[in-house]
């Protein structure tokens, strides 16, 4: 995407101008643009030339965005969004204030309360009148903006904000010079009633009160649009300014834009990371609250990844440089942010489509209320002042801000929490999902094997079977076996050294140790060589059916114990699915694992479903049936998951770490946590409750202030001055970026502010089902009284005693069976085959 800047533009009404006229370029296939931060992204084939050529001969100017590098070097400096507006709406506020007052001490004050004057003005009104003539003109130079831009769009047949301002005070100031020209002629003729009422027509403290009141609107509406993009300058104030280099054997400071690739920089304790590298010496604890907003600091060692702008803590480290420039993880982040802010949410095209045409209706219904007015037998001054009102208090600004500033600050609290959202739409759909499926390894696991489980033989201790493992397992590379060493190493155990190493066929080892043969691998392989106990082989039993792998071990003819080996679910897992469950989602498991793993580790993370035995492209049409029952976003590692997370309706990256730039999903976490997908989903409902609500104030602003003004309700003694009207509209636009800004006090991690939604009506679809193809369900029974492994396996044999049932994985710790039906088994014949073995059935869902 192409991004460029847009310089004059003041409403919903310009930005849908500029818009319609790029996307008739030929080669532009789609353009957005932001009135927000006054940019335009177009896609296509066509020359920027054409495209400045074609938004300059809409009214506008145009020019490249990120052509230069900030100073830190990013392709979006800090000082491009630097606010600019409102130091300058400042001043031109202050200054019509002060000939406001002036202004208006001489046209109501003395007029209406008799408040003195110099002498030679008394009863002199021809003179009053001149100088709120020039008072009232002065007040319209200063503001001479709203005339430019009003009257310069009006010409280009693209009416905008600007041009109804422009409209209601100059028909005010105009109006007021006629009736000045009047007052002269009915003095000239001794007319003293004559010259009073022409005296009372003045409008020229409407005409300079419109145009002060609109500007203090503007400069609120910029102040509070320059907050918007608070998070995205916070980040990129994060970026370090120099670096500290290792050059010929000594340390030198350098810019941040003379770092290269291969550079070897160095960073002390309480220093900011430069860019991002690899450590080569040094141990320390990196904080990476900037980029992940995780406050916990994760420990660096030799071989470890470390990214730009996190805080080095405690050690020295040595580093090289592995990503410089727009290429650092920070770089990325705020280069998505940004661009995810010139992208427009689908919902942004209600209000485009409105304003669009909105001006013109505007105008076209004030010309027609002061005809109206004029039939109906008013003086031309009350049928003018209907028409005035209606032109200042209509705002279209309002509808075009009500999208963007919601994306903006939602994106910005988003990016602080380690949340990317790559577009405003995938912010907007992120939250409307109903199903979401999670890849199991690296996603709901660790994705990393680990020891979970000692279980020596009699006479043997934990010690002494870790030791004989860990000496078999030194020379293996298969992934159980460094779980072994790792555990070993966190011990502090001695490693012997073995000769005759051998991996045998059957998942086994063998090798010799002082004399003796160590053997270790799977109970089957074990079963083959030695009598295996039968309460060690019950154990390695419950352990496999708890998805974890045995791994036996013995010494000659005799069984030293067994260790087993799982992949752990993170310890968050299961508290971000009881949430993704709060919200009304139907969660599933997707594995490439056997039926019994997966079951297991489905189990302790509380999914709705498992589907297990998937291979990568199989996830993908897993995602396509999946899509047939509700919208389906696939949570995933990006790289493995790729074609699932394109095929869903929203691809969610998990644990993204520096490689930010997950193409094939919509939305990218940084932290590694399953907790980051309800954060994620929530700051989505929240920004579109948000969007909703501005749309809603936007549309019935207008609707209830256009009637009014155009005195629909004048029989019920409601009017409308047009002074009045201005201060309504200047108003308008700060309320719905106001009410934005508050989206920054969401709590992404509460889950006691979810509105508790029905769960999704999604039928469970089984991979697994059995050769005749039939579809499986499955049933969660919650059952009292199982107080042990024996417990479960007695419970399992009945279930599946039952012909129409497949499966039932059994569970005395959680209190549960999954039972897996290939035809529907009711639940009184389901409870009294359990309760049969005297148990109690709490509940079956």
């Amino acid at each position: 995407m192409e991004q460029y800047t847009v310089t004059g533009m003041s409403c919903a009404a310009c930005s849908a101008r500029v818009e319609k006229a790029v996307s008739k370029v030929s080669g532009v296939t789609s353009c957005s643009v932001s009135l927000l931060t006054n940019t335009m992204g177009v896609e296509g084939d066509a020359s920027a030339q054409n495209i400045i050529s074609a938004v300059e001969e809409a009214g506008y100017g145009a020019s490249p965005k990120g052509a230069e590098v900030g100073k830190a070097g990013q392709s979006v400096s800090e000082d491009a969004l630097k606010d600019r507006e409102t130091p300058i709406l400042k001043r031109r506020l202050v200054s019509s204030l002060g000939f406001l007052v002036v202004l208006m001490y001489f046209s109501m004050g003395h007029m209406m309360w008799s408040w003195p004057v110099p002498a030679w003005f008394e009863h002199n009104h021809i003179a009053m009148g001149i100088l709120q003539l020039l008072l009232a003109g002065i007040i319209m130079v200063i503001n001479q903006k709203f005339f430019i831009s009003g009257f310069k769009s009006l010409w280009h047949r693209a009416p905008n904000m600007d041009t109804l301002v422009a409209l209601g005070s100059m028909a005010s100031y105009v109006w007021s010079i006629f009736a000045l020209f009047m007052m002269t002629d009915a003095q000239l003729h001794g007319d003293m009633d004559g010259v009073m009422k022409y005296m009372h027509e003045f409008y020229f403290e409407s005409a300079a009160m419109i145009l002060t009141l609109i500007t203090v609107g503007k400069m609120l509406e910029a102040r509070s649009k320059g907050k918007t993009t608070d998070a995205l300058k916070s980040l990129m104030r994060l970026a370090p300014k120099t670096a500290v280099l290792v050059r010929e054997g000594a340390e030198v400071t350098v810019p941040i834009e003379q770092v290269r690739k291969g550079d070897i920089f160095v960073v002390r304790p309480g220093e900011n990371i430069p860019v991002d590298g690899i450590v080569l010496e040094g141990i320390s604890a990196v904080n990476e609250a900037a980029l992940t907003g995780e406050s916990i600091p994760v420990d660096k060692s030799a071989g470890d990844i470390v990214s730009a702008a996190t805080m080095n803590q405690s050690g020295f480290l040595r580093c090289e440089a592995s990503r410089v420039g727009e290429d650092t993880t920070l770089s990325q982040i705020i280069k998505m942010v940004s661009d995810a802010a010139a992208t427009k949410a689908p919902i942004a095209k209600i209000a485009d489509k409105v304003s669009g045409v909105f001006v013109p209706i505007v105008i076209s219904i004030a010309v027609v209320t002061t005809i109206v007015w004029l039939l109906l037998g008013r003086e031309f001054a009350y049928a003018l002042a209907r028409g005035i009102s209606i032109l200042v208090i209509s705002c279209p600004c309002a509808l075009g801000l009500a999208t963007p500033v919601a994306i903006m600050v939602g994106n910005g609290l988003g990016a602080r929490n380690g949340i990317l959202f790559k577009t405003a739409a995938s912010l907007e759909e992120a939250g409307k999902g109903q199903i979401v499926a999670l890849d199991k390894t690296g996603t709901i696991t660790s994705g990393e094997p680990m020891v979970t489980d000692l279980v020596p033989a009699e006479g043997i201790s934990e010690k002494e079977l870790l030791e004989m493992a860990l000496a078999l397992e030194a020379k293996s590379e298969h992934p159980l076996a460094r779980a072994v060493l790792k555990k070993g190493k966190e011990l502090s155990l001695k490693m012997d050294e073995v000769s005759d190493f051998t991996a045998l066929p059957g998942n086994g080892l063998s090798a010799a140790l002082g004399g003796k043969r160590l053997l270790g691998g799977s109970m089957s392989f074990i079963g083959e060589k030695l009598p295996l106990p039968k309460e060690m082989k019950h154990r390695a039993e419950e352990l496999a059916e708890n998805g974890k792998t045995p791994l036996l071990f013995a010494e000659d003819d005799r069984l030293l114990g067994i260790i087993a080996v799982a992949d752990t679910i993170k310890e968050d897992s299961s508290r971000a699915v009881r949430q993704l469950q709060g919200m009304g989602i139907h969660v599933v498991m997707l594995t490439g694992d056997n039926e019994r793993t997966a079951r297991a580790i489905g189990r302790q993370a509380g999914v709705d479903e498992v589907i297990a035995g998937v291979l990568p492209d199989g996830k993908e049409s897993v995602i396509r049936k999946l899509k047939e029952q509700g919208k389906t976003a696939m949570v995933g590692d990006g790289i493995n998951d790729a074609p699932a997370l394109t095929r869903a309706d929203m691809g969610i990256a998990i644990g993204a770490g520096a490689d930010v730039a997950v193409d094939a999903a919509d939305v990218v976490l940084m932290k590694s946590t399953l907790s980051g997908v309800p954060a994620a989903i929530r700051l989505s409902r929240a920004a579109l409750r948000n969007i909703h609500e501005n749309l809603f104030w936007a549309f019935i602003y207008n609707i209830i202030g256009i009637p009014l003004a155009a005195g629909v309700f004048v029989h019920f003694g409601l009017t409308l001055n047009p002074m009045f009207g201005a201060a309504a509209m200047s108003l308008s636009s700060f309320c719905v970026v106001s009410n934005a800004l508050r989206l920054n006090f969401c709590k992404l991690h509460d889950a006691g502010r979810d509105r508790k939604v029905k769960p999704a009506n999604i039928t469970i679809i089984n991979e697994q089902s059995g050769k005749d193809g039939k579809e499986t369900m499955t049933k969660t029974m919650k059952i009292e009284g199982m107080m042990c492994g024996h417990c479960e396996a007695r419970v399992k044999k009945v279930l599946e005693a039952l012909a129409e049932v497949d499966s039932a994985e059994v569970s005395h710790e959680a209190g549960t069976a999954v039972v897996t039906m290939s035809a529907e088994v009711s639940n009184e014949v389901l409870k009294k085959t359990v309760e049969d073995q005297d148990y109690k059935v709490i509940s079956i869902a």
